[in-house]
């Protein structure tokens, strides 16, 4: 199963860096799947659908051909929304994998950067497999079963969802906007050679095809089979759930209130929230009671010094972590109630030990040999003891800098290793925090309370929903919520254009973050007056694509 796993390619998408480019391979490797094999049957199907489950977190060249090594798929498009947002702070200026260049917005703003690139590249394959399961299941033969239908489900549920990425990226923020007149992307629906290049849709014309897309797939899904249960690989399928998760989120971006609220509230009933012990556990697996849906990354196929937590977790062995310790927003930490456990992943009192780190309290002074970092500054055994005390609980070493307020939220399972593990993508605690937005928006004051309470009262042992009682103080606190939460889970560049609200590591007694290493994206404008928070289109599909010119550029 593993080999046919690790060379399952289609041959009617084995095309080069662009989604729509005409230029394709004319050989087909000796194991992949030919396009009239693929539909042969659903055990054919099954095994499409494995290698887009794989193509998520792959290293891109390995699934889909033509990709390059220092991107593995969501391993870097997940922590990449909260590099870009201002969440996931450096704090020395390592930069591997180009994620220093990132945080410093250098790279989403050029046409040619590889980010552009990839992130493209990436989200068109999995439209084109879904193209073909959706157009083979349609246009075929092969009699209708739950087994079918719960394929058919996960090929609109992942074209959804590529979309959905591409029109959040590529594209002026739906609430931001005109959507019916601010160009998206190139909407294809072909599963055959040649290929007809298209030009940008707009964005509306995205957004109704993906509330096509996942109401067509809730409707498989209801005649299809049940994900199986097991272990951490199943909830690498997709299922109903997460196809009312990704309409949540939907809905949610496009001001569709109630929808969204709708929609969360079924995407999140069979999953309980977390416990403390679960939510301090890491973040490293979908066993996690309340994860609807996650990569589960093979033990063989490991993508090592590619991978999300060498980006973003303070436990992984890799020199972008040891180097450049991440953390976070010292006035998100400081707002968090020490009645509430998720403070507790956030060290404050964390000593610089970084020679190297960007704020210049690193490490030892030269000349009396006691610490730089002002909270240490006296007190060499105090420094070297927290140091200690902090190794010991989190599984590192003194090869591993430290930094105030450095995260332990996301940890290796085996920490201090380069182990694989899960990329987490949907939560039920998302899907709170939706429904709360939702109703907030609504000025349903009461549902945004009883949607909140579950959540905060999970978290803060002294929660009370009721101090939040207009909509601007609900809204606020929402906002808080979602990036105490959700951190490091990747969702503040949509949050941000969502709520329109640019970056100021400076305000209210700063993020902690360097005005030296950070550069222009230290302060940058709101979404609706700053189009640098659109990704470039690729240059390389602007070569392609005789529909799209250079006057397409956003």
């Amino acid at each position: 199963m593993l080999n046919k796993l690790k060379y399952i390619l289609i041959v009617v998408i084995l095309i080069s860096i662009t989604s729509c480019k005409e230029d394709f391979l004319e050989r087909t490797p000796t194991d992949a799947i030919s396009a009239s094999d693929a539909l042969a049957n659903e055990t054919n199907m099954q095994l499409v659908l494995n290698g887009v489950h794989r193509g998520l977190y792959s290293q891109s060249q390995t699934i889909f051909p033509g990709g390059d090594s220092q991107r593995a798929g969501n391993h870097y498009w997940v922590p990449l929304g909260d590099n870009l947002s201002g969440g996931l702070i450096h704090s020395a200026p390592a930069n591997n994998l180009g994620w220093r260049t990132e945080m410093q917005w250098n790279s989403h703003t050029q046409p040619t950067s590889l980010t552009n690139e990839l992130l493209w590249y990436h989200r068109y394959n999995i439209i084109l497999h879904a193209n073909l399961l959706i157009n083979g299941i349609l246009e075929g033969n092969l009699t209708e079963t739950p087994t079918l239908n719960s394929i058919l489900g996960q090929a609109y549920t992942y074209r959804a969802y590529a979309y959905l990425s591409l029109v959040q990226h590529y594209s002026r923020g739906y609430l931001i906007g005109s959507p019916s007149t601010d160009p998206g992307v190139p909407l294809l629906f072909s599963s055959e050679s040649p290929f007809t290049s298209e030009p940008r849709s707009t964005v509306e014309e995205i957004y109704n095809q993906i509330g096509q897309d996942l109401d067509a797939a809730i409707s498989a899904f209801e005649k299809g089979s049940t994900r199986p249960s097991g272990g951490p690989e199943v909830k690498s399928q997709l299922n109903i759930d997460v196809a009312y998760g990704l309409k949540a989120r939907w809905a949610l971006s496009k001001g569709d209130w109630q929808t969204a609220a709708d929609a969360a509230v079924a995407a999140r009933q069979n999953y309980p929230l977390m416990n403390e012990s679960e939510w301090k556990a890491g973040f490293n697996s979908n066993d996690l009671s309340e994860v609807i849906w996650g990569s589960n990354v093979i033990q063989t196929e490991t993508t090592f010094f590619r991978s999300y937590f060498y980006l973003a977790s303070n436990t992984f062995n890799g020199s972008q972590i040891r180097n450049n310790p991440k953390i976070a927003d010292r006035r998100l930490v400081d707002a968090i109630p020490d009645t509430d456990y998720r403070k507790d992943v956030f060290i404050i009192d964390a000593p610089n030990t970084n020679f190297s780190a960007s704020n210049n309290e690193g490490g030892l002074d030269p000349d009396t040999g006691l610490p730089k970092d002002p909270n240490y500054a006296s007190d060499l055994d105090a420094y070297n003891a927290r140091r200690a005390e902090i190794n010991a609980e989190y599984g590192i070493t003194n090869s591993f800098n430290q930094h105030p307020y450095m995260h332990f939220k996301l940890k290796n399972k085996n920490p201090g290793s380069i182990d694989p593990d899960d990329v987490i993508y949907m939560r039920a605690s998302e899907m709170y925090l939706i429904e709360a937005e939702a109703r907030a928006m609504m000025n349903d004051i009461v549902g945004a309370q009883n949607a909140l309470k579950p959540l905060g009262e999970e978290r803060d042992s002294a929660y009370d929903v009721t101090v939040y009682n207009t909509q601007e103080s609900l809204m606020d606190h929402i906002k808080f919520q979602r990036g105490v939460e959700l951190w490091g889970e990747g969702f503040g560049y949509t949050d941000k254009i969502r709520w329109d609200e640019g970056i100021d590591h400076a305000a209210d007694g700063g993020s902690g973050a360097s005005a030296v290493l950070y550069q222009g994206a230290y302060q940058v404008e709101k979404p609706s007056l700053n189009d640098d928070w659109i990704f470039k289109i690729p240059q390389a599909e602007i070569n392609a694509n005789p529909n799209i010119t250079p006057s397409d550029q956003n």
